[in-house]
């Protein structure tokens, strides 16, 4: 990848390490061309994290390509398995898959997470709720929700036990986009 790929930020702002980046998404295109099915999947690309530097790539432009790059794994992931196992295969794997969500989307509002730790910043619950509420209609009633709604929910703070703990927040909304994007 080319430093020109992506733009970089004033020296005044961070933005992600150029160096990092090209060199995972340089891994990431060697594999999807050349590599065993497997070696990378989207959620690997998921949960990639860079460093923060001065004159970095913008943050929100390498976001966005790695989005792309986690939905192009997902799906070849999805041409791989229903060429060796169909369709029938796949949908029962993602019914299974969802139905792992629904026990914690079947908790009342206010108790879906764990509190976050004393004085600690944790999600606002409401928010959380309902980004629940619309899983729930999606897979009820078939409510149009994308796994891009779910990437750009965004939570507000709320300190302490009143928050939701963020780390299991995060992971259930992970496996939720995992879901969405098997069935896209």
């Amino acid at each position: 990848m080319s430093e020109t790929m992506f733009r970089t930020v004033s020296g005044l702002h961070s933005g992600y390490d150029p160096d990092e980046v090209d060199d995972f998404f340089e891994h990431a295109r060697s594999v999807y061309e050349s590599g065993p099915a497997g070696a990378l999947s989207g959620r690997d690309v998921r949960s990639v994290a860079f460093d923060l530097v001065r004159r970095g790539y913008q943050t929100s432009a390498v976001d966005a390509a790695l989005d792309r790059l986690e939905a192009a794994f997902v799906a070849r992931a999805r041409a791989d398995f229903l060429a060796e196992q169909g369709q029938a295969a796949w949908m029962a794997r993602l019914a299974e898959q969802a139905r792992t969500l629904y026990t914690r989307l079947t908790r009342p509002d206010g108790e879906r997470f764990a509190p976050a730790h004393a004085r600690k910043p944790g999600y606002e619950p409401a928010d959380v709720d309902a980004l629940c509420r619309r899983l729930v209609a999606y897979f009820d009633r078939g409510e149009p929700l994308t796994a891009q709604d779910v990437r750009a929910a965004t939570f507000r703070r709320r300190n302490g036990r009143a928050g939701y703990a963020e780390g299991s927040v995060d992971a259930f909304f992970d496996r939720a986009v995992e879901v969405l994007l098997g069935a896209e």
